[in-house]
């Protein structure tokens, strides 16, 4: 009886130390995004290099794709905030594009169908469609983060519910656990980057007569 109640601790704790720093680095990079921090795109890039050989071990190949990309794009996005702006200033807050929502649209349903027939008949993966939407989702919420629109934390809160329980199935307690950390993250990035963004003044109006 002992025995069992320690094998359950310890499963439920996360038996690997990679995983649970992990999860403290993922956390700290999303709350530093959530609150405008250019500090999570270095941190980003430490979390998902440690992700990828927890997410490999557990067969989800799709999401150790995403990690190795989301350290690509965190170098990228890093950039887009310090001199994606007008005059190569600082990126402000701003909304989705209409063609920023069309592109996510087509992309998200034919990264899932294409990438999950490809895990589902020529590798072992694990849940190959659920994972390749949670990653085409993933990516698109990311691409919406690098450019500073608002509504990535709208497209974070859909991936996140989705992958907690995915992730629980998988015996990945801890990380299960800090996807439920992101949604709170994700509602509270999604209020601070409302209010950043009505705090902008207007865009001028003034006509200069020569």
């Amino acid at each position: 009886m002992v025995q069992s109640l320690y094998e359950f601790w310890t499963a439920a704790a996360g038996g690997s130390p990679l995983e649970w720093v992990a999860v403290l680095t993922g956390f700290a990079c999303v709350w530093l995004a959530a609150r405008e921090s250019l500090w999570n795109f270095p941190v980003a890039i430490v979390s998902c290099g440690l992700y990828v050989l927890v997410y490999f071990q557990a067969k989800l190949y799709s999401d150790c794709f995403l990690q190795t990309m989301f350290i690509s794009l965190s170098g990228y996005g890093w950039y887009q905030w310090l001199h994606g702006g007008r005059d190569r200033t600082e990126l402000p807050v701003s909304r989705t594009r209409p063609r920023e929502w069309l592109a996510c649209a087509a992309f998200v349903p034919i990264f899932t169908l294409g990438f999950g027939y490809y895990l589902q008949q020529y590798t072992d993966a694990s849940l190959p469609y659920w994972d390749s939407f949670t990653t085409a989702g993933s990516l698109a919420a990311q691409y919406l983060l690098m450019r500073k629109r608002v509504e990535n934390w709208l497209l974070w809160i859909v991936v996140d519910i989705i992958y907690v329980p995915i992730l629980w199935a998988k015996q990945l307690y801890p990380t299960s656990a800090l996807y439920a950390l992101y949604l709170g993250l994700a509602v509270y990035g999604y209020w601070e980057w409302r209010r950043a963004l009505h705090r902008q003044p207007a865009p001028s109006t003034d006509i200069q007569v020569a």
